[in-house]
């Protein structure tokens, strides 16, 4: 499907010269009574190799027609991720070059969504927000609730992210792992 090149979004997967692409980062960019352009950063699907490419305001991208099935984790065998289909029980497996970031958050029976290209697996999405126990962190400091300074966190599962200061181990937090960030104290 064909929309205008000032649409793109980062995360988005395009056909970009009969290659699938994904746009790793965009920016518009108006230089003083010039046109109009969007300055890219895509990664080749296939090949993983990252390129810049400008396009003009008014040119056209193809945005890659993907599917979405919710696949489950279940495990690692040190090069590839596997995954199940939770409706067919299908399984496919992706490598970690395939995954990027994502795959530092997968734990076993994590449900997410997985993108596929003409029946191949592409990447995956990972949910908003994911509920993890802090495994190691600086204790509380007295009247350290009133300062605003974050600290380190490790995670259950290896992750260190920055948290408020009154944040001790064995807390559940709610974590954003697109941005691996601190979102609040999970219930």
């Amino acid at each position: 499907m064909a929309l205008p090149a000032t649409q793109i979004r980062r995360g988005m997967v395009i056909l970009f010269e009969g290659q699938l692409c994904k746009v790793v980062d965009f920016r518009h960019h108006t230089p003083g009574n010039l046109r109009a352009m969007v300055q890219t950063k895509l990664r080749n699907i296939r090949t993983g190799s990252s390129f810049e490419h400008r396009f003009r305001s008014a040119d056209t991208v193809d945005r890659a027609a993907l599917e979405q099935h919710e696949m489950e984790y279940l495990y690692s065998d040190g090069s590839h991720h596997h995954f199940m289909n939770t409706e067919s029980f299908e399984q496919v497996a992706l490598s970690g070059e395939d995954l990027g970031d994502a795959a530092q958050w997968l734990a076993p029976g994590l449900k997410l969504q997985a993108e596929f290209y003409e029946g191949l697996p592409i990447g995956i999405e990972l949910p908003p927000s994911l509920e993890l126990t802090v495994k190691q962190t600086e204790p509380t400091m007295k009247g350290a609730t009133v300062s605003n300074v974050n600290k380190p966190a490790i995670l259950e599962n290896g992750v260190t992210i920055q948290v408020p200061p009154f944040i001790n181990e064995g807390d559940r937090l709610r974590v954003d792992p697109a941005e691996g960030r601190y979102i609040e104290r999970a219930k």
